[in-house]
């Protein structure tokens, strides 16, 4: 390895020679356009033994010589790889502009070299570390399949860590990606530092919820609530003992783990029918001002909570057929606009069961109606698909056939959109029920989306 990786240091530094002396730079000259020390650089081109080139000298060379980003770095790792030895400094950054630049190449040909000694997958590790620390999670994604196929022990931390943020990453507007994401990471789950598990439980109960996996959502709700219970009393008797240094970090306050966690096993007992029981979980959210360790985020949370809980209310009110709480649950709905949405689904909903006139409620919101296209949260786009589905169901009942129809059209498209098939062959069996009734235009939208159209015709959808 040696011998190759030599002639290709010769070769870095004979094209940044060659391109010097084509544009007539002195050392000096190349200095001042580069910001690199003139004695540096020369220490770089002609020392014997040639002072190693950092990954962001070589990038400051490449702007001036007027390349992209990523110029000549396929040369570049005998910088940091030589006589069996590794350079971390030199090697992580240049992974991480690698990675960030686009040169795959790069990457798979160091961490072939790296991956011959297993001690090397901490190397891969830290460099998807640093991206997720960056906010570049995409980029990471490579490093992290690196770790999980190579390390051989499934309870290491950068194993765990590495199917968590894949997990993360995987996450999206896909049915199909979300559940097989949730299956390939759920098995390590409780491998996780607890601050960590916190959050991966929470996400895998909203991931589930929205794939209407009640059984998986209401586990990881129970699993949530449950570690969140545990911490909250370490850190409460720690802070007893004065032991302050010692209490946990979580992403967000604590006491939102533990409202998440009861307000998701409510959830999941509302949409299985279980109403009076969800009530008692809502109950346990409406007010958790007791919860001692709370900052200032943590107070906007429980107040936020309470939002939460009487908005549930009135769901829960709604669909027990309580028809004379729609006014008030409207005019609560008006002043809390991120609640009309889901709001709307239960309404509909209960429209749709008990027989309820709710035109004036659909009049009143009609404008945050025509806006919810503008929620792209996964959740969100999933109550947009249930309430297009309730108001197609509404308005077939009320003889307004062509609404009906259109409506139907608009849940298929988002359904199709997200891959979630069972919803879109409910789409399917609304529309052919009134297809006899159905505009040439109509028909037109519907064959587009069921052949696979769906992307261009998309846009008929605002």
């Amino acid at each position: 390895m040696g011998g190759l990786l030599g002639t290709l240091q010769q070769s870095l530094r004979s094209e940044i020679e060659q391109h010097r002396r084509a544009r007539g730079y002195t050392l000096s000259k190349l200095g001042d356009l580069t910001g690199i020390n003139p004695g540096t650089l020369s220490e770089i081109l002609n020392g014997n033994p040639p002072r190693a080139i950092t990954i962001s000298q070589l990038d400051t060379l490449a702007v001036v010589f007027g390349y992209e980003p990523g110029w000549m770095y396929e040369l570049y790792p005998d910088e940091c790889l030589y006589e069996g030895k590794i350079s971390r400094p030199r090697l992580i950054p240049y992974l991480i502009r690698s990675a960030e630049n686009g040169r795959k190449d790069c990457i798979e040909a160091v961490a072939s070299q790296l991956l011959e000694n297993p001690k090397n997958i901490s190397i891969l590790f830290t460099v998807a570390e640093q991206l997720y620390e960056d906010g570049k999670l995409g980029k990471a994604v490579p490093f992290y399949e690196y770790v999980i196929e190579n390390e051989k022990d499934s309870y290491s931390t950068q194993f765990v860590m590495s199917h968590y943020r894949l997990f993360q990453a995987i996450l999206g507007t896909n049915a199909d990606d979300n559940e097989k994401a949730v299956i390939r990471f759920s098995p390590y789950r409780k491998r996780l530092p607890e601050t960590d598990q916190l959050d991966a439980l929470l996400n895998l109960a909203k991931v589930c919820f929205t794939l209407q996996k009640w059984s998986e959502a209401e586990t990881y709700a129970d699993e949530l609530r449950e570690l969140s219970k545990i911490i909250y009393q370490d850190m409460l008797q720690k802070r007893r003992k004065n032991r302050e240094t010692e209490l946990i970090k979580t992403e967000r306050p604590l006491v939102y783990y533990y409202g998440m966690g009861y307000l998701y096993k409510g959830l999941v007992l509302q949409m299985q029918g279980a109403y009076s029981q969800s009530k008692e979980y809502v109950q346990a959210y409406a007010d958790l001002h007791w919860f001692e360790l709370l900052d200032e985020d943590g107070i906007r949370i429980v107040e936020r909570f309470a939002v939460f809980a009487k908005a549930n209310f009135y769901t829960l009110e709604v669909l027990m057929g309580n028809e004379e709480i729609i006014k008030e649950y409207t005019d609560y709905l008006a002043e809390q606009p991120v609640e009309i949405l889901p709001g709307l689904v239960t309404i509909m909903e209960a429209a749709n069961k008990y027989h309820f006139c709710v035109d004036e409620v659909l009049l009143r919101l009609s404008k945050d109606i025509a806006r919810f296209h503008e929620r792209t949260l996964l959740v969100n786009m999933v109550q947009h698909l249930q309430y297009r589905y309730q108001k197609a169901k509404y308005d077939f009942t009320k003889g307004r056939i062509e609404s009906g129809l259109n409506e139907t059209l608009h849940c298929f498209v988002l359904s199709d959109l997200m891959n979630r098939h069972y919803d879109a062959l409910q789409c399917v069996q609304l529309f052919e029920k009134y297809r006899h009734l159905a505009s040439p235009s109509q028909i037109l939208q519907y064959q587009a989306i069921v052949i696979g159209e769906k992307k261009a015709e998309a846009t008929f959808i605002n």
